[in-house]
């Protein structure tokens, strides 16, 4: 496997990373507007360096987007990682776009595999998240590069506490990822991404948190 990674620099993806340093040729981190990518960029920066993986920064313009999970959009709701809590953090398909971005760098790269670290505790919230997504974007991909570049989606079905696991095996430092969609310097520790987090890494959790 000569993979890609779209890298976020949050926990799953950095899991993904550690799991599957010896494959991955390039990580791509793309900077769409969101009040976290900031922080998270700078988790990518690390990871990748300690690791020796080239990490590629993509600017991509959402402006026209409405979402809360955006600088353009409102305050992130606090509380429980429920549908009614965390519709408006929705981005209008922002992993189709993402993943079309990345089997064009993909082709252009000759890596036969994008890896993407979307999981099942998404699904319910993120239409984009879901097997129902990933299955015809496969096909999509595969039909649409000249090398037939394979997208590679393996914590579809996983939980978030499921990748804490393999990263906690894989000696992952958590302090070193990201997630608060605050966005804030430390993470927040109250909104549904820092609640769902906290719950992941139940036991081994290094993050700091501001409650």
């Amino acid at each position: 496997m000569k993979a890609l990674l779209v890298y976020s620099g949050g926990m799953d993806s950095t899991v993904m990373l550690h799991q599957y340093q010896k494959n991955i040729v390039l990580a791509i981190n793309f900077q769409y507007g969101s009040k976290h990518n900031f922080a998270e960029l700078n988790c990518a920066r690390e990871n990748c360096y300690k690791l020796g993986i080239p990490l590629m920064i993509q600017e991509l313009e959402f402006g026209l987007f409405k979402s809360d999970l955006l600088k353009t959009g409102g305050e992130i709701p606090k509380g429980d990682y429920e549908a009614d809590n965390m519709s408006k953090t929705i981005v209008p398909f922002r992993n189709g776009i993402m993943l079309s971005f990345a089997a064009g760098i993909a082709e252009s790269n000759n890596c036969d595999t994008i890896l993407i670290a979307n999981h099942f505790g998404d699904h319910a919230i993120y239409p984009d998240c879901r097997a129902e997504f990933i299955k015809p974007m496969i096909k999509a991909i595969k039909n649409g590069t000249t090398n037939r570049v394979i997208l590679s989606a393996p914590y579809t079905r996983h939980t978030k506490r499921q990748i804490a696991l393999i990263g906690n095996r894989k000696e992952v430092d958590f302090a070193k990822t990201y997630s608060c969609y605050v966005g804030g310097a430390v993470h927040c520790g109250e909104c549904a991404t820092c609640v769902e987090r906290k719950e992941a890494l139940k036991g081994f959790d290094n993050t700091d948190y501001l409650t």
